[in-house]
């Protein structure tokens, strides 16, 4: 696997266009500095049955402080010890009328003679002295332990005695005979200010006071979504408090860890830097399309990689806590922007060496990064638009609004340099889920959606509405037959092959081997895992797993590869814990001989080889063999597995590689840039040394038949494949590999498709006296990474020698 994500982003999930019937017309959210005005914590008690108590059990009592009714169902109370503990929660169900108390009777003591009715019933021992009370809008039990946390949290919240955890100061006074209870109307999110010591007085069921007098139709505040979002990456207003903030909702997200709603100005400014639209999260989004509301809240910019200090992303500005007011229903949406071939600048990023975007003003004419910055939030439309990159197994796609510029020849957008993203790529996550699209695939019509941001892939468009699927009909590639005086050889990577795979994987590499690859005569696999797969264990053995491949491929109506490998000191290799990946070499024996050399010691202490010979005949000191692999430029990678082969008499040398992958390296959607790519510089190491080894065969036979191939992990542009063939990192030295990727059209220069970008990670490499050696017939075999339902991430490729050589 070349390419590392991290946990699920808070975006990967499906957008839905409207809520089910909701009339609640004030919702009240988590709140810390936004009180509550819905349903609130009016009591809470802890003494029940203990010494000198009348009442026999504790409870805690709820308000509805609103003038419509609140369906409490799913919801839950719940209650933290004064000191070290964890969170117990007792369930809700129903709904509380306007201004009527809903009592949850908690866990009975020994004394007391007056029991607590109650409207739900839960087992929570509470303290009578200290603890603290939390109103939650889900059932989980909450994981917080401090009180900042725990407010976001929780809808409404209250520390009594020696709390640790409270809005505010605790309230005093709290005993076997006297609960704590609010003493005034207003919540101000102060437990000491709102709340005072007493008498037990749990409300009875039904009991109602009368609701607050009807409130005049909100009016919209000062300030405008405009104001919120500014022209700067970061809001002017962040970590500020707002009031009443206009807008209509767009879009809702009612799924997911990420819940909220998508808020949009139907009366932009003239500021083109400025966006008119922002996310409002909130657990409980109880608004829909259509609705014009105002939101008071604190505004936030949202780093999804992290906190503000750490995180490599750029932040989405969110209004958070927030409470809503709605004005009207069913009114029309603001008009998508439509995006055109030329709306987005041609340059992705700015080069600010390494600097932070965020310290530089929004210009929307300057960078992707910047126009999709300056409509955060917003709708837009792009219609007709093509996919550039397959949907993914987070529901992820990608498309372009540039379909002419760096088109790949299947209707890909290809990398073509260092710090080159394709500026019309922007990712798509549709609300219809399970829209499986494919490369070159064309979402006929409109696609519409408000602009957010993802830390896997950038800006994207939460598509509220979609076009019509028209399939672009690319099909897999079928490698040339080769020649029976041709040799040919492949690579592929084979994501993280483990015996307890699904025989249906087998079977589809099996037909990529002998259908799509032509059943080269010999294959480098890179990510061949251990007989127990990823499994943590002392196993390092893999012959299980190369077993089950090949007769895969015998069953595919293939031949019978043998194979050569090198098992890796447990955990020593990188990739997947406990996966052991390794280079394996397979063979058609029938085709080709393998020469085995030497033996690699039991404890593969000795698996170094090097070159012996004398000039015009060169052979390897152990077959298979590896190079320098105590080298600390292997630290934690594969070591390259060197081979000697002969091929109607005629010997080849082949080297097997799987450098270090890119994880570490900046993200090229982010706040640096360009990003550090620090990942390169243990390729720039790894490259060397295969380089030099490579040159100390070349120097016994300047003409010997020598392979280099795998996954490389980099760009046929970088400075590591400059290393591997020059030996330097500029590339200004002689060359000593072509790599025959390069030998392509642009069009046709990739083997892998990552978040939208076709870009090369694997390579085949051939010393120019082999280039030369008859002809040399090259393909890349496009049989996944296009595509959404994939076999591996990698696609495969094969090269076919000696069409024209006489031995």
């Amino acid at each position: 696997m070349s390419r590392q994500r991290s946990p699920r982003s808070p975006l990967r999930i499906a957008l839905v266009t409207a809520l089910a019937a909701a009339t609640i017309v004030i919702v009240g959210q988590p709140a810390s500095a936004v009180p509550s005005s819905t349903v609130v914590v009016s009591e809470a008690y802890g003494g029940g049955g203990n010494s000198g108590a009348t009442l026999t059990n504790d409870f805690i009592e709820l308000q509805n402080r609103s003038g419509a009714a609140v369906d409490v169902t799913g919801w839950s109370v719940q209650y933290h010890p004064a000191g070290s503990g964890s969170w117990q929660s007792t369930p809700l169900t129903g709904t509380i009328a306007p201004g009527a108390f809903y009592v949850v009777t908690e866990a009975k003591g020994t004394g007391g003679t007056v029991p607590v009715p109650g409207q739900a019933t839960g087992t929570i021992a509470m303290s009578g002295t200290g603890g603290t009370v939390a109103l939650v809008t889900n059932a989980t039990a909450l994981n917080c332990q401090d009180s900042s946390a725990c407010q976001t949290a929780a809808l409404d919240l209250i520390g009594y005695g020696a709390a640790a955890i409270a809005e505010g100061a605790p309230v005093p006074g709290a005993s076997n005979t006297a609960s704590v209870a609010r003493k005034t109307t207003a919540d101000t999110d102060s437990n000491v200010a709102d709340f005072a010591a007493g008498d037990p007085t749990p409300g009875a069921a039904g009991t109602v006071v009368d609701p607050p007098p009807p409130t005049e139709p909100p009016v919209p505040g000062p300030l405008r979504i405009h104001d919120l979002q500014g022209a700067s990456f970061v809001s002017p207003l962040n970590g500020q408090s707002v009031t009443n903030v206009p807008g209509i909702v767009t879009a809702v997200r009612a799924a997911g860890s990420s819940r909220g709603f998508y808020l949009q100005d139907p009366t932009p400014d003239m500021n083109p830097a400025t966006s008119e639209g922002i996310f409002v999260f909130t657990s409980t989004p109880a608004v829909a399309v259509g609705d014009s509301v105002v939101v008071s809240g604190t505004v936030q910019d949202f780093y999804a990689g992290g906190t503000p200090d750490v995180a490599t992303t750029l932040s989405t500005t969110e209004i958070t806590r927030p409470t809503v007011a709605k004005i009207s229903s069913g009114n029309a949406l603001p008009a998508p922007e439509v995006i055109t071939p030329t709306t987005v600048p041609e340059l992705y990023a700015p080069d600010l060496g390494g600097a932070n975007i965020e310290t530089t003003p929004i210009t929307p004419t300057r960078s992707a990064l910047d126009f999709w910055e300056s409509r955060e939030g917003m709708r837009v439309e792009v219609d007709d638009a093509r996919v550039i990159g397959p949907t993914s197994s987070f529901g992820e796609q990608f498309i372009t609004t540039k379909p002419a510029k760096k088109a790949s020849y299947r209707g890909g957008s290809v990398l073509t340099a260092e710090n080159a993203t394709p500026s019309g790529r922007v990712q798509i996550v549709p609300v219809i889920p399970n829209v499986q699209v494919s490369v070159g695939d064309v979402y006929s019509g409109a696609t519409v959606g408000p602009v957010d941001y993802s830390q896997f892939g950038g800006y994207l468009i939460a598509a509220t509405q979609l076009g019509t699927v028209s399939p672009g009909g690319i099909a897999p590639v079928v490698a040339t037959t080769p020649a029976a005086r041709q040799l040919s050889i492949a690579t592929y990577n084979v994501e993280n092959l483990a015996p307890g795979d699904a025989p249906s994987k087998y079977a589809a590499l099996a037909k990529g081997i002998v259908t799509n690859l032509a059943a080269p005569d010999i294959i480098a696999v890179e990510e061949i895992q251990d007989n127990d797969g990823a499994s943590n264990t002392p196993v390092v053995g893999a012959d299980a797993t190369i077993l089950k491949l090949t007769d895969a491929v015998v069953a595919a109506g293939g031949p019978r590869y043998s194979s050569r490998e090198i098992d890796p000191a447990d955990d020593k290799d990188g990739g997947q814990p406990g996966g052991n990946i390794r280079n394996v070499f397979l063979f058609n024996p029938a085709r080709v001989t393998f020469v085995d050399r030497g033996a690699a010691t039991a404890d593969r202490t000795n698996t170094a080889t090097g070159v012996t010979g004398y000039f015009g005949n060169p052979s390897l000191t152990l077959s298979p063999g590896r190079i320098d692999p105590t080298n600390t430029a292997w630290t934690t990678s594969r070591k390259p597995l060197v081979g000697e082969f002969r091929f109607r008499g005629l010997p080849v040398f082949l080297v097997a590689n799987h450098f270090n992958s890119k994880g570490g390296d900046g993200n090229a959607d982010g706040r640096y840039q360009y990003p550090v790519r620090s990942s390169e510089v243990q390729r720039q190491q790894q490259a060397l040394l295969v380089h030099n080894f490579v040159q100390s065969i070349l120097k016994k036979n300047p003409l010997a038949q020598t392979v280099v191939l795998g996954d490389l992990n980099d760009y046929q542009f970088s400075p590591a494949l400059k290393v591997l063939k020059t030996g330097k990192a500029d590339g200004t030295g002689r060359p000593l590999l072509i790599d025959l990727i390069a030998t392509l059209p642009n069009s046709q220069q990739y083997t892998y498709v990552y978040q939208g970008i076709s870009q090369v990670l694997d390579h085949i490499l051939v010393t120019p006296g082999t280039y030369l050696t008859g002809s040399v017939d090259y393909q890349v075999i496009h049989i996944n990474s296009e595509f959404a339902n994939q076999t591996s991430d990698h696609d495969p490729q094969v090269v076919r020698l000696f069409g024209s050589y006489r031995r």
